[in-house]
């Protein structure tokens, strides 16, 4: 066992000896079973990771049960939620480089045989899957489960709900003390927040890559059901531990080409690209914006949950889950059903089981899909030369195409205050620079301009583009991950108030009407603005991360 190379022989004494000291050793047989790291990610601050620290008490069980010694550990985790609209923001993308590190850490010098991880919110999902992909031992998912949405006079609330409400209150058209209520009611306990946001995104892709149980994404936090998931998740783990199978024995590029094609059959959060892009290439298998653009023109949208409708994860679950879509792609043929599973099958073999969809309202048959082409679309034009993302399920018909004027703004608060203050008319092209990842620095999520953008009524008439990024709970018009970011002299940085901008959604164009003889005498004499930072994680960050057309991540081969 891997593990033999700390606990076995005389010069490993000592080690046992500690090892004795933290009391999970019970007996002298555990020196003979694999050893399991249980990877936790329970925090108080995070609802969707509040309740993690009881959740992981039966699965440590299990794992006894099945012949192995349990071993816990924790990550960070930022709420994203809770850190958006204010510096706390610039730390949560950064943060994934540092749990990918810390759990990568931790698996390496403890010498696991294999490993169970337990994620639920945004950046601890995709970090998590990073660090799995760079160790490569025995590796199976169990998220926390998504939180049920809150109701209030039989309407469905969630987070946005509240975003957006703020919003209506400035704009004069919702009073606050209903506001106040909708803040009590739309977050109704824990679990990663109800819609088809980052957080329930990635842990539906897990089932998509084959390293999760199915119903992982879309059984609530607070469903019985979950513990039959875990149970079956152990399984598969032991199986892999006795046949020393790792997650890149089993992930291939029809993996990841697989894991894209749910995500834009689901209309899932442009952060899944970001993501998605980095632990590709953590496997060494990297993936092309061009490649995921063909994907999404090719791909029908089978599913919109919420910010793109009024559905929600509970939904979803109630018309088949995650697999029930799989299930409809692949009878068009559009998955590669021989991609490996952690169950040990092929993703096919697993779909033979019999995953129907339910409810035809929640998930569309492919004779009737709620749009031919995926839920996410690329862009290029000279604006955005390495590429931009945009999650097209959540844009209103009239605005695939726009063309106005920009409202230029070198940061999020600009931006917000100019939207606040009634600044924004119907037509403009709001501009927010400087918030990629090297910009921000940190690649700030923008849930609160987008929100108010709605809340004001100018949700089907304003576009919104940025270097930065948005949450999954956005909807609208809105563009990110634009590629080159400014402030490594990407055209977005050259862009001028009044400058005309036009996109085409459904062509997949982004462009600035501003002739090339502009924009060279413009780029002559640019230099990027370079923000304050406070703390040096985020100047190392900056000195090191890619831009979003790469994943994000942090460059190696220095």
């Amino acid at each position: 066992m891997r593990s033999d190379i700390i606990k076995k022989g005389v010069d490993r004494a000592p080690h046992r000896s500690l090892l004795r000291a933290t009391g999970v050793i019970k007996r002298e047989s555990d020196f003979d079973k694999p050893f399991i790291a249980v990877v936790n990610s329970y925090i108080d601050i995070v609802p969707g990771h509040v309740h993690l620290r009881e959740f992981v008490e039966s699965i440590k069980q299990y794992i006894r049960d099945a012949g192995g010694v349990p071993f816990e550990f924790n990550t960070i985790g930022v709420d994203d939620g809770i850190a958006m609209g204010h510096e706390g923001m610039k730390w949560s993308l950064p943060s994934r480089e540092l749990i990918a590190d810390s759990v990568e850490t931790m698996l390496r010098a403890h010498a696991f045989d294999g490993a169970i991880f337990i994620p639920n919110c945004d950046k601890i999902v995709p970090g998590m899957i990073m660090a799995a992909m760079r160790v490569n031992i025995p590796s199976v998912f169990v998220s926390g489960g998504p939180m049920k949405a809150g109701y209030l006079d039989g309407r469905a609330l969630d987070l946005i709900s509240v975003f957006e409400g703020v919003g209506a209150v400035k704009e004069g058209k919702m009073e606050p003390e209903e506001l106040q209520k909708i803040e009590q009611i739309a977050c109704p306990g824990c679990g990663s927040c109800s819609g088809m946001f980052t957080a329930n995104s990635m842990n539906c892709l897990l089932e998509a890559l084959g390293l999760a149980v199915p119903g992982n994404g879309s059984i609530l936090a607070e469903d019985p059901r979950r513990e039959e998931l875990k149970k079956t998740a152990v399984r598969w783990l032991m199986d892999m531990v006795a046949s020393e199978t790792g997650p890149l024995d089993l992930l291939s590029e029809a993996s990841f080409e697989n894991a894209f094609r749910l995500d834009v059959a689901m209309g899932g959060s442009t952060n899944t690209v970001l993501h998605t892009l980095a632990i590709a290439r953590e496997a060494g298998m990297p993936f092309s914006l061009e490649k995921l653009d063909e994907i999404g023109r090719s791909t029908p949208t089978l599913c919109k949950i919420a910010p793109s409708s009024a559905y929600h994860m509970e939904d979803l679950d109630r018309a088949g889950g995650v697999f029930a879509i799989l299930g409809e792609l692949a009878r068009g043929g559009y998955l590669n059903t021989e991609a490996r599973t952690v169950s040990g099958r092929t993703l096919g073999e697993m779909l033979e089981e019999g995953y129907e969809i339910k409810d035809e309202r929640v998930i569309r048959r492919l004779e009737s899909p709620y749009d031919a082409k995926g839920g996410l679309r690329v862009l290029f034009g000279n604006l955005a030369p390495e590429g931009a993302v945009v999650k097209t399920a959540g844009v209103v018909p009239g605005m695939m195409q726009h063309r106005g004027p920009a409202r230029v703004f070198n940061s999020e608060e600009e931006a917000q205050a100019a939207i606040d203050s009634g600044q924004i008319k119907p037509g403009d092209v709001v501009v927010v620079r400087y918030e990629g990842p090297k910009g921000g620095p940190g690649m700030r999520e923008m849930l609160a301009p987008t929100s108010a953008i709605v809340g004001r009524g100018l949700g089907e008439s304003v576009a919104l583009i940025t270097d930065g990024r948005f949450s999954g709970g956005t909807r609208g018009a809105a563009v990110g991950h634009v590629s080159p970011e400014a402030a490594e002299g990407g055209p977005i940085g050259l862009v001028e108030e009044g400058d005309i901008i036009s996109l085409d959604l459904e062509n997949g164009v982004l462009n600035l009407e501003v002739s090339e003889e502009e924009l060279a005498r413009r780029r002559a004499s640019f230099k990027p603005l370079v923000k304050p930072v406070n703390g040096s994680w985020l100047k190392r960050y900056r000195a090191l991360v890619t831009n979003a057309a790469h994943g994000a991540v942090l460059k190696s081969d220095l």
